[in-house]
């Protein structure tokens, strides 16, 4: 079953790139704004957080 929704995935992501690739495109370019913001916003975290510490 996990293998079939897999495959079902893929054939759907290849459809939409190849009927629409720049709704494609731009869907890619959000999704790795919204990754690299979120680790961004991790690092800034734990920096705020070691520089907090060691600054008491």
């Amino acid at each position: 079953m996990r293998l079939i929704i897999i495959w079902l995935v893929v054939i759907f992501l290849v459809y939409s790139v190849i009927n629409d690739p720049e709704g494609s495109a731009d869907i890619v370019r959000a999704l790795w704004d919204l990754i690299w913001g979120a680790i961004t916003n991790i690092g800034r975290f734990f920096e705020e957080l070691f520089a907090g510490s060691l600054g008491r």
